[in-house]
């Protein structure tokens, strides 16, 4: 039995929290805010995030970062672009050895993905990213699921693959960090994309071509950037789009397709009272391909949308109306 200390309390971080519990680790859950801690720690429950999972009573909930400071593993499971400022708060309470991220995303200042942020912070830390295909209701229900944990440490990496893996979670390893970290970025974004088809009636014709040029596009930048082209179309690339691109639990599909039928961002996440990544990484991915001089038009026209320079038909037209190319460029 291990100390396990996840960070956040959103709903992929209760999800692995109940998962981690029920082998037997000694948990606690780190809130960002004290509200949350107290709602948590009464209601047992969190109907919006989880549905109707009753937390266990052995699960412990904070929101003092010097109560988990004698934890083994510290998880982190917030948005990425609260990262910083959470860390902002606990890191000089913390000395960690194992650290994991579970954030899909790159902060928008910087350019930095989760694990390069946190090992600003802990330097000496081991550092191991998990993500992959992993709708948190589906975890709950135990429905099989596969997912990768990469870190530049593989023996790190397969110590945090025992520490999750379960008769129906299963988790592979890798070493290809960046890879996994920028797939499971840009397919946030590919699925508000997605999003957008389903709220204007297209069909499976068109959401398969959209999730194989999302995949290129995520491919081309990836190479670009060092990462393993093999890794994009494995668990963290592929198989994540996939799921993101057709789940109806998926907050970035549920995103686009109220866009789509004329609901502005904003206001669908304050019904949702959850964060959907892709919002917030269109334009750093942007930023990032045009630095690097990669083509990604999927993604450009979503920041496109979302920005309110043209309509979800008026960019599928555009897309659909560039000159031919070969397939594969």
């Amino acid at each position: 039995m291990s100390k396990v200390a996840i960070i956040g309390s959103g709903s992929w971080g209760l999800t692995l929290a109940i998962l981690l519990n029920e082998k037997g680790h000694q948990v606690s859950v780190l809130c960002r805010r004290l509200e949350k801690k107290i709602e948590l720690e009464t209601k047992r429950m969190d109907p919006k995030r989880i549905g109707e999972y009753k937390i266990p009573d052995s699960i412990r909930f904070t929101y003092e970062p010097q109560e988990i400071a004698d934890s083994e593993y510290l998880v982190f499971a917030v948005p990425s672009q609260h990262l910083r400022d959470l860390l902002n708060r606990v890191a000089p309470k913390l000395n960690p050895s194992k650290i994991v991220s579970v954030i899909k995303g790159i902060e928008a200042k910087s350019h930095k993905t989760p694990s390069e942020i946190l090992k600003e912070f802990f330097p000496s830390s081991y550092i191991a990213v998990l993500t992959g295909p992993s709708i948190a209701r589906e975890v709950l229900k135990k429905i099989p699921t596969s997912v990768v944990v990469a870190s530049e440490n593989i023996e790190f990496a397969k110590e945090i693959q025992n520490l999750f893996h379960t008769g129906y979670f299963r988790v592979y390893y890798s070493s290809d960090v960046r890879g996994c970290e920028l797939g499971g970025a840009v397919k946030n974004v590919i699925a508000i994309a997605a999003g957008i088809l389903d709220g204007l009636g297209f069909g499976a014709n068109t959401k398969g071509a959209l999730i194989v040029r999302g995949a290129r596009e995520m491919m081309r930048l990836g190479e670009k950037l060092g990462a393993n082209p093999l890794t994009f179309s494995g668990l963290s690339g592929i198989g994540d789009l996939i799921t993101t691109c057709f789940s109806p639990f998926s907050r970035n599909r549920i995103v686009g397709e109220a866009i789509a039928k004329g609901k502005k961002p904003e206001d669908v996440l304050k019904e949702m009272d959850m964060v959907a990544e892709g919002l917030e990484t269109s334009h750093v991915i942007l930023e990032i391909a045009q630095k690097v001089g990669v083509e990604v038009p999927v993604v450009e026209y979503v920041h496109k949308i979302l920005n309110g320079e043209i309509s979800p038909q008026e960019a599928i037209n555009a897309i659909l109306n560039r000159p031919p190319k070969p397939e594969f460029y």
